[in-house]
């Protein structure tokens, strides 16, 4: 079987390599991919100390960041890697500061493991959330370095739990522990033998937190608020902006909106502005215009988004409408902000929660949209109660970090 999937790595990457003639992201992909080791030789020494991490993209980073940041505390003479498998991770990220090195994760061959590993030789590693790559966690358990799962989640359909997931139950075995979100993946991973598993919750909690410690002020959303009910639009997709648009062109001018679309290329963000009746104006133009004389806000720039919920009094948080669904509502939650999302919901266990227990509100059609924004605009009282509900469950929910560490350390 490590034979047959060695096969189809090999094929799959002068696959991708078709693609990126075609594919900007694929480009990325693959150009990136060209640079890791000049880069790893510029910034690891081979005397270095190194704790490497791994995320898949820009979600399992931000995951993972809480451990980070207490790990380079606690281990302060290693030199922290990060690894990214996407370029929508990888390009966003690449200049972090916490980490000593960022790069790509070479694609999932046996000589780019052992090329790779012995280039970083880590003392820890630790995969974010998922990923399972057979080659790196051979290589990493023949060396004997301690592998962990952090903030992990496993689901009833994945191959691990099926009659011919043998191949990827032992890319399992290489992992020291497994310190997993909730008690169904403790479950499902122990229904397979393994009890190496410990529950410590989801370190995004943990990083949201975080967020209410540092300075969130931005004087241009000030300005433009203005005092006035500010609703925050953050992550959204053309379907969810069907139906916003919609209410945003019947709503009072009391109402002031801000939209930060998850996709900022120039064509979407002009096709945006051009469905807009009301006065609008993008980031991009903001530096010589007084922005409290906007109804609407584009943000056509990436990066400030957490910052921009500390303002709303309500926020929408797109990919609802969408396949896997909606994207993170941590954010506004741990400011209090009642939040409205799409349907799509159920594979995210925080928005399944919300919903619950009414914090979040899930509408389908253009009517439930508008009868949510109406009611939470017109009653100050059950906004603030809405709220509420969300800031407690993420402070009730924080401490996943202190977990791990206490674990490993």
């Amino acid at each position: 079987m490590l034979f047959l999937y060695n096969l189809i790595i090999i094929f799959a990457s002068q696959v991708v390599k078709l693609l990126a003639l075609f594919s900007p992201k694929m480009k990325l992909f693959v150009d990136g991919r060209k640079e890791v080791f000049s880069i790893l030789k510029s910034k690891i020494n081979t005397t270095d100390k190194t704790i490497w991490f791994h995320a898949a993209s820009l979600g399992e980073y931000e995951q993972g960041l809480p451990v980070i940041e207490k790990i380079k505390v606690q281990y302060p003479n290693h030199k922290i890697v990060i690894t990214f498998f996407s370029p929508s991770g990888y390009e966003v990220r690449k200049n972090n500061t916490v980490a000593d090195a960022t790069v790509y994760l070479p694609l999932d061959t046996k000589s780019n493991a052992q090329k790779f590993i012995k280039a970083i030789n880590p003392e820890l590693v630790f995969f974010i959330k998922y990923e399972y790559w057979p080659n790196y966690l051979n290589e990493l358990k023949k060396l004997e370095i301690k592998t962990y799962l952090i903030s992990g989640i496993f689901r009833e359909k994945q191959a691990f739990f099926k009659w011919y997931g043998g191949f990827y139950r032992n890319a399992l075995k290489t992992f020291d522990y497994f310190f997993l979100q909730n008690e169904s993946s403790k479950n499902l991973i122990q229904s397979i033998g393994f009890n190496n598993v410990k529950i410590s919750g989801d370190t995004r909690f943990d990083r949201v937190v975080s967020i209410l410690e540092r300075d969130n002020s931005l004087d241009f959303i000030e300005q433009f608020k203005n005092n006035k009910t500010t609703i925050i639009i953050g992550s959204s997709w053309p379907k969810d902006e069907n139906l916003l648009v919609n209410y945003i062109n019947n709503a009072s001018d009391e109402i002031k909106f801000i939209i930060a679309p998850h996709n900022i290329k120039a064509e979407q963000i002009s096709n945006l502005k051009s469905q807009i009746t009301k006065t609008s104006v993008l980031f991009s133009e903001k530096s010589t215009i007084d922005l409290s004389n906007f109804n609407v806000f584009i943000i056509d720039t990436i990066g400030i988004l957490t910052k921009i919920y500390s303002y709303a009094d309500i926020a929408y948080v797109g990919g609802g409408f969408g396949n896997p669904g909606v994207h993170n509502i941590l954010e506004p939650a741990t400011f209090g902000v009642p939040i409205i999302i799409g349907p799509n919901y159920s594979h995210f266990a925080e928005a399944t929660a919300l919903v619950h227990q009414e914090g979040c509100i899930s509408i389908s059609n253009q009517n439930e949209l508008n009868e949510a924004f109406d009611n939470l605009i017109s009653n100050e009282d059950v906004r603030h109660e809405k709220g509420h509900i969300c800031s407690t469950f993420v402070q009730m929910n924080k401490g996943a970090t202190d977990v791990i560490l206490k674990h490993i350390i």
